[in-house]
């Protein structure tokens, strides 16, 4: 769980940060949202994250298209089953992709492009997707015990980036290579940004 509570929400920051600064759209109304919410007299705190939904829906998007892991871990078939008209025998081990669920064209438009705007047809958006149209933390029995302290570790780390600096490309840069790791799916090489203060300075004592 420890584990998992280090690299998960990293691995889904950085790469939402990374979709973001090539959609300088999609930056300008995540900040804007926590700017309404929370404003610039306060850090933003957990309490807020209920009614952060258009960064909760950054998150999603990232897991979905970012999955830190390509495949879940093995479950063994109980009984004989049949899903999607595949038979699955008793005591078959089943691998779910990852990146292939979250990026089916099938079940997801233009399933290669950050679009945040899919995750918000909801009133309150969560980053769990329980229809496991894409895997965040599983569900059912064998889902992740630890999903709230995953989604307020990623989304405090999430916000408070977001609200405190104004990110933007080093000069020599004019896009952000979004290219996965040959031996894994984080980023091929880590995000470097600049990153200038946007909050009163006192506020930075506290972080």
């Amino acid at each position: 769980m420890m584990y998992a509570i280090v690299d998960n929400p990293s691995n889904a920051v950085e790469w939402a940060l990374a979709e973001m600064m090539n959609k300088p759209e999609v930056m300008q109304t995540a900040v804007s949202e926590l700017d309404t919410v929370v404003g610039k007299e306060r850090l933003v705190q957990e309490s807020d994250i209920p009614q952060l939904n258009y960064l909760k829906a950054c998150i999603r998007e990232s897991f979905r298209m970012h999955p830190y892991h390509a495949f879940n871990p093995p479950h063994v078939a109980t009984e004989d089953t049949t899903i999607a008209g595949y038979s699955i025998p008793k005591g078959s081990q089943v691998l779910i992709s990852r990146v292939g669920l979250g990026r089916n064209s099938k079940v997801w438009n233009d399933s290669l492009d950050f679009q945040p705007e899919r995750h918000l047809n909801n009133s309150c958006v969560a980053l769990t997707e329980p229809d496991l149209k894409f895997i965040s933390f599983s569900t059912g029995r064998r889902g992740c015990p630890g999903v709230s302290l995953g989604s307020s570790t990623t989304m405090m780390l999430f916000a408070r980036l977001l609200q405190g600096f104004t990110w933007t490309k080093p000069p020599t840069v004019h896009q952000i290579e979004l290219k996965e790791s040959a031996i894994g799916l984080a980023l091929a090489r880590p995000l470097v940004l600049r990153a200038e203060a946007r909050l009163p300075l006192h506020l930075y004592e506290s972080i």
